[in-house]
């Protein structure tokens, strides 16, 4: 889950940024509203975070703009305006959610993942693929009734292969999906999250990389030749 926090002090912004990568939560930063209509205009985000009072387009006029996209992106909320009036015309707005500030980071975690689960283009609660099975929410996950144990950077990365449903997903899009904006585009991070992720589901190796493109899962009989990692997909972070 990749998800934008719209907020105008530095150190809120900061602390729950911080929060939600510890719960396995790509996040990023806007402190302003022109920030958050670039960010959305150049970023594909799961859930948007929006302090309603912030400098440049209000948070109302960004959730404006976030309706009238037609993203579906759900929308919490987290502002100080806590009588019922304010959170009236929050949701009148498009809001999804609303949390008044002071808050506790854990209550705002279950409400992103609540969140995510209603999405109306949301993923089935649990994914089951090529005898892996992902559940998203338990952040469990077992190949052939074992149960894997996973890093969160290495669920990340399964949970976008698994979405994928076979097809092949880019390193590019691994690192902007699993990780944030902040992430350096020539790391390898990814070759080297997935090269430990196929050694913790075991052989026959199910992550298949295709050279010059990116990974998949292996969806057919033969998974061991097309899951060794002897070749890079074309770039340095593949």
């Amino acid at each position: 889950m990749r998800v934008l926090i719209v907020e105008d002090e530095p150190h809120l912004a900061e602390a729950v940024r911080d929060g939600l990568r510890l719960a396995a939560i790509a996040a990023d930063i806007a402190g302003d509203g022109d920030s958050a209509l670039e960010l959305l205009g150049v970023n594909s985000y799961d859930l948007v975070v929006l302090d309603r009072d912030i400098p440049g387009p209000s948070g109302d006029e960004v959730a404006r703009h976030v309706v009238a996209s037609g993203s579906g992106i759900p929308i919490l909320m987290l502002t100080a305006a806590d009588r019922i009036d304010d959170k009236a015309s929050g949701f009148e707005l498009g809001a999804d959610d609303y949390l008044t500030k002071p808050f506790e980071l854990r209550e705002l975690v279950l409400r992103l993942r609540a969140l995510d689960r209603r999405r109306a283009y949301a993923r089935p609660p649990v994914r089951e693929i090529a005898g892996l099975r992902l559940d998203p929410f338990r952040r469990e996950v077992f190949r052939d009734g074992r149960y894997v144990a996973l890093t969160r950077k290495q669920f990340a990365v399964l949970e976008v292969l698994v979405a994928a449903e076979g097809g092949v997903v880019s390193a590019e899009k691994l690192l902007e999906r699993a990780w944030d904006e902040n992430a350096d585009p020539l790391t390898n991070a990814v070759r080297i999250t997935v090269s430990a992720l196929r050694k913790r589901l075991g052989e026959p190796w199910i992550i298949a990389t295709v050279p010059g493109v990116g990974y998949r899962i292996d969806t057919g009989t033969d998974t061991t030749a097309s899951g060794r990692d002897t070749t890079d997909p074309g770039s340095a972070h593949a």
